[in-house]
């Protein structure tokens, strides 16, 4: 089965496009949170999630957006794309992303998260250190997560008291270990932070036990062009074209 694992759209539909197109065939999806908030379509985005996920969680921005956690945690900028973002909300894309939880145990070798299992909507998984330690508050294998917007990953094998932290080249297997734990991050779709501005992605293939990490290119100049009719802030705009 061949599962495409996305985060951290952000209401880029072109971007979200692009990534579906390249990704090709597929048997599942899942999403990790954080569909919509920065970016120019959030219903549209929303929509292509309910047609194509099987597993999608909830993410900080989405919270935010439907007015389910405090606006004051979030920069300005931020702020009013997500209160922006929210206002455009179509009833029925509301009522699918607001039952949405913040992680989900899938199955004894995956769990997927936002942020990281010990918690799932504020923390950026980004060092060794912090791996080690979350890995202490699942059974898993293997853990999703996003919000970091980086495409990365951890591994621990059995017996080690280590995590070591590795970032895939475009187009790199990762084939899984049993006996060696995971964190793996897709990155973003949507607003990649790793100074690549393309959309990135993987596919999990459980026939092979291999994850396979992915950059797209995209149209950058639509979504900003989209983004300025909204009226969205210059800065979340600008940061599209550096990847940042």
């Amino acid at each position: 089965m061949r599962i495409l694992i996305l985060s951290d759209i952000h209401s880029n539909l072109v971007a979200l496009e692009a990534v579906l197109s390249a990704a090709g065939s597929f048997n599942a999806l899942w999403c990790l949170g954080d569909t919509i908030g920065y970016g120019p379509q959030p219903n549209e985005c929303v929509e292509l999630m309910r047609q194509h996920a099987q597993i999608a969680i909830t993410g900080n921005h989405d919270l935010a957006s439907l007015g389910k956690i405090d606006l004051h945690d979030f920069n300005p900028d931020a702020r009013k794309a997500n209160i922006w973002n929210g206002s455009q909300l179509k009833e029925e894309n509301r009522a699918w992303l607001d039952p949405l939880p913040p992680s989900i145990h899938v199955d004894k070798q995956f769990l997927v998260t936002h942020g990281s299992p010990r918690e799932p909507i504020w923390e950026y998984l980004l060092m060794p250190e912090q791996a080690v330690a979350n890995f202490e508050f699942f059974p898993n294998q293997v853990c999703f997560m996003g919000h970091s917007h980086v495409q990365l990953g951890f591994r621990m094998r059995s017996g080690s008291e280590h995590a070591e932290r590795f970032l895939p080249d475009t187009g790199r297997t990762l084939e899984l270990n049993s006996s060696t734990r995971y964190f793996i991050n897709p990155g973003s779709v949507g607003q990649p932070r790793d100074q690549d501005p393309r959309a990135a992605y993987a596919m999990l293939d459980t026939a092979n036990n291999s994850i396979r990490f992915h950059r797209v290119a995209y149209d950058v100049t639509a979504t900003q062009r989209q983004m300025r009719e909204c009226g969205l802030p210059v800065a979340l705009i600008r940061r599209l074209e550096y990847g940042i």
